[in-house]
């Protein structure tokens, strides 16, 4: 990890060279978003989310069995050869066998919608346990599919991460208590992972684009998250200068000037903004309309400072995140551009085929960037799938998503979420090169590989209001490394 302070050691406060500098070109970007997550404007709130698990399972179910056939077709134990079974409630005691469904985490500490209804509560009350996972053993996992639903027992369960709407198959064999007791684990694994420049490639047909894109050399992408701006708090306005000072180039030395050059793209992963915490004293209670003493406009105008600062210099990809004043129902909408009067001049046009400058995206988003598929999230889906399990490895749940094709698979059940019924855009239909998640507790990364020879990139990129970092992935190499912006 280098340091800001390092480089401006380095540079400042030195007798000028005399020789004359060159005029630097910021590398140019090649970008192709995907409108994966994105949702039409007549929404329809009126059906059940129930179709979501349906539409997950039978996107991933067969998958599923391939990878379970594979593994335990002509498997005997005891004497006796297992088999599959197609539904949950045709498991029969004392039968060796394996079924597909969905995981349901029973937990006593875990939110419950319906009694949110049975007390007259049409709103779900706020969620204040940091963790759903007890240790008393008052947990019990599930196993359901349209036809029904089996409980899960065994020792095999302290190996794996679970959550509720994974997809997985288990085998086993059912219990004197009508309990499956479980032998085996199987999930997905990685999905197909499409090849670099792919989508470039589609892009160019009409041209008969025959040899891949150059790139330039030395490339890279910076990504950032929870950058916070605020109405009240200024205790890091200093860093947030020198953040923008840095990908600007500005106040640095002529070669890191040049390398600095080579960020060809910006992301930011959510949490932007907060809310200022300041409490407006009101002489009246407004009853009905719009209180216009209860929003603060000042956080969103730093924001909006800071972007149209950096947009002249270099293209920005901003996702939102749960304090963004954006929909707090996954998948979250693009921020208005109407909330960066500045800014908003970078954005395209409604409704037009190439992205702006300023490219607002949905979170989750993926999209291909320098020829690489990207996926990356605002962080609310590990966040709440952390609430499941005994562990703070981040990496580990990430790897989890992956391998369990879905980013979001604790959507709809603790997760908010729109009640999708034709689609389920959570599944990982191509599995990503790159895949980040933002507003972390720490900075953190890995690279997993798949059994077709896939290589997924994780990065779990820390939050800057708390760490001051910020991470730059090389476009070529994919490798990472962090820059921690320090006073």
């Amino acid at each position: 990890m280098v340091t800001l302070e390092e480089v401006r050691d380095k540079s400042l406060l030195q007798k000028p060279s005399g020789d004359a500098t060159e005029a630097l070109e910021r590398s140019s970007s090649n970008y192709h978003p995907l409108h994966t997550f994105t949702l039409g404007r007549d929404l329809q709130y009126q059906q059940q989310f129930a179709d979501i698990y349906f539409l997950r399972l039978t996107k991933i179910k067969p998958a599923v069995e391939k990878v379970a056939e594979a593994s335990w077709e002509g498997t005997v134990i005891g004497g006796e050869k297992a088999k599959p079974v197609d539904r949950v409630l045709d498991v029969r005691q004392g039968e060796l066998c394996w079924v597909t469904g969905t995981v349901y985490m029973d937990m006593p500490l875990k939110p419950n919608i319906l009694e949110d209804v049975s007390k007259d509560r049409w709103i779900s009350a706020p969620t204040t346990i940091d963790k759903y996972y007890s240790e008393d053993g008052g947990d019990s996992v599930m196993l359901e599919d349209d036809s029904g639903r089996i409980r899960l027992v065994g020792e095999i369960f302290d190996q794996y991460v679970l959550v509720t709407g994974c997809i997985a198959a288990v085998l086993g064999t059912e219990n004197s208590n009508g309990e499956f007791d479980v032998i085996d684990v199987k999930f997905a694994d990685l999905a197909p992972q499409p090849e670099r420049w792919e989508l470039s490639k589609q892009k160019e047909e009409d041209v008969e684009m025959t040899d891949t894109p150059s790139p330039d050399q030395g490339k890279k992408i910076a990504i950032v998250s929870g950058l916070e701006f605020s109405g009240s708090d200024t205790s890091y306005a200093m860093e947030l200068n020198l953040l923008l000072e840095f990908l600007l180039g500005e106040a640095l030395d002529p070669t890191t000037q040049g390398e600095l050059a080579h960020i060809s793209r910006l992301i930011v992963a959510g949490n932007s903004t907060v809310p200022s915490e300041e409490v407006v004293e009101k002489k009246a209670m407004k009853k009905y309309g719009y209180d216009s003493s209860s929003y603060n406009a000042l956080p969103s105008q730093l924001f909006d400072d800071f972007l149209s600062e950096l947009l002249p210099s270099m293209p920005i990809t901003l996702l939102p995140g749960a304090s963004d004043p954006a929909n707090s129902s996954y998948p979250q909408q693009p921020i208005h551009a109407a909330m960066f009067p500045r800014a908003k001049t970078y954005t395209s046009i409604p409704d037009a085929a190439e992205p702006g400058w300023l490219d607002n995206v949905t979170n989750p988003w993926e999209g291909e960037v320098e020829g690489w598929r990207f996926l990356g999230t605002g962080g609310q889906n590990i966040d709440d799938m952390a609430k499941y399990v005994d562990s703070d490895d981040r990496l580990g749940m990430m790897e989890a998503m992956c391998r369990w094709r879905c980013s979001a698979p604790t959507a709809p059940d603790t997760l908010w979420a729109y009640p999708f019924q034709d689609d389920e855009p959570f599944v990982m239909k191509e599995c990503p090169h790159l895949y980040f998640i933002g507003s972390q507790p720490e900075f953190g990364t890995r690279v997993i590989h798949g059994p077709d020879g896939q290589a997924v990139r994780l990065i779990s990129v820390p939050s800057f209001s708390k760490t001051r970092e910020i991470v730059l992935v090389d476009a070529e190499t994919l490798d990472v490394s962090r820059v921690k912006i320090s006073v």
